[in-house]
C-alpha cells in the first residue's frame, strides 16, 4: 500500500499538466495582486483629483471637509479592492466561494454580537463624519487632549499634539469634543499703563495701533476694538483690546499686537508699569530740631 501511495505521488509530481496548472495559477495570482495594487493607485490619484478644491467651481466645500472625505473614500476603496483580490486568489486556489461567503456572513453576525464596542466605534465614526463634527486639519480637544486631527476613520480618530505625540481614540470613546477651527477666534490683549497716564490719549494711541495692525495682517477679519478700562491693579490701569481673526490665528495675532503696542508706547513715552526696587543706603540719623 505504501508503495502504491509513493507511486501515485510520483505520478502526480511528474505530471506536466499539474505543473502547468500550478504555474498558471501562480501567474494569475501574481497578476491579480499587481492589478489590485495598480487599481488602488489609480483610484487614489482619481479621488485626490476629484476632491481637490477648485476656486470658482459650482460646488465649494471647506478644505477641512474635503480632506476628511478624501481620506475616508481612499480607505474604503482600498479595503474593497483588497477584499475582492483575496476572493479572486481563493478562487484560483480552487476554493468554493459560496461557503466562504456564507461563513463570513455568519462570522460577521457573531462578531457583531460579541464586539459591541467595535460596532459602536463604527457607528460613532459614521456620525462624526456625517455631521461634520470635526475634520482633518482641525484643532480640537477630545477627552481633554488637544491636538490637530491627522486622520478620521470609521473606527478610530488620530490627533497630533503640538509637542509631537499622536493620540489615537476609538470613536466610541469620544465623549466630548471642542473644535477650535470652525468659527473665527478672538485675540484678547490686556494692556497695563500707569495711573499717571492720560487714559483718553492712551486709548487713542491703541486705536491707531489697532488700525495699523488690521492693515498689515490678513488674518484679522475685523478691525481690533479698544473696549476700555478692564480693571485696576496695584500700580496699573488695565485696558482691553480685542481682535476678531481667522480660526486658530489668535495666538499669533495676540503676540503681534503686544509687540506693536510696546513699540508704539515706547515712541510716545507712555509708561508700562513694572516692579521697581528702591535701595536706601543707611545713613546718619537726622538731628532733631
Amino acid at each position: 500500500m505504501l508503495k502504491a501511495l509513493v507511486e501515485q505521488a510520483y505520478n502526480y509530481v511528474s505530471d506536466p499538466d499539474v505543473w502547468v496548472a500550478i504555474g498558471t495559477a501562480l501567474v494569475r495570482i501574481i497578476l491579480i495582486l499587481i492589478a489590485a495594487r495598480i487599481a488602488v493607485a489609480i483610484i487614489t490619484v482619481a479621488v485626490n483629483r476629484i476632491f481637490t478644491q477648485r476656486k470658482g467651481g459650482k460646488l465649494q466645500l471647506e478644505q477641512r471637509r474635503i480632506d476628511t472625505l478624501r481620506v475616508l473614500v481612499n480607505n474604503v476603496a482600498r479595503y474593497t479592492i483588497y477584499f475582492l483580490a483575496i476572493l479572486l486568489v481563493l478562487k484560483e486556489l480552487n476554493f468554493d466561494l459560496q461557503p466562504v461567503l456564507v461563513s463570513a456572513g455568519v462570522l460577521g453576525l457573531a462578531v457583531g454580537f460579541g464586539a459591541q464596542s467595535l460596532v459602536r466605534d463604527v457607528i460613532t465614526g459614521f456620525f462624526i463624519i456625517f455631521e461634520d463634527q470635526f475634520a482633518v486639519g482641525d484643532v480640537v480637544t477630545i477627552n481633554q487632549l488637544t491636538g490637530t486631527v491627522q486622520e478620521i476613520g470609521l473606527r478610530i480618530t488620530k490627533i497630533k499634539s503640538w509637542t509631537g505625540e499622536v493620540h489615537i481614540f476609538p470613536n466610541g470613546s469620544i465623549n466630548q469634543v471642542t473644535n477650535y477651527s470652525v468659527q473665527n477666534s478672538i485675540a484678547v490683549v490686556d494692556v497695563s499703563v500707569a495711573y499717571e497716564e492720560d487714559l483718553d490719549y492712551v486709548q487713542q494711541v491703541l486705536r491707531e495701533v489697532a488700525k495699523k495692525a488690521d492693515q498689515e495682517n490678513d488674518d484679522i477679519v475685523k478691525e481690533p476694538e479698544v473696549l476700555g478700562v478692564q480693571g485696576f491693579g496695584a500700580s496699573e490701569v488695565v485696558i482691553r483690546v480685542i481682535a476678531e481673526c481667522k480660526p486658530m490665528t489668535h495666538h499669533a495675532i495676540t503676540r503681534k499686537l503686544r509687540a506693536m503696542i510696546k513699540e508704539e508706547f515706547d515712541s510716545r513715552g507712555i509708561e508700562i508699569p513694572y516692579p521697581k526696587m528702591v535701595h536706601i543706603q543707611p545713613g546718619k540719623q537726622r538731628a532733631q530740631g
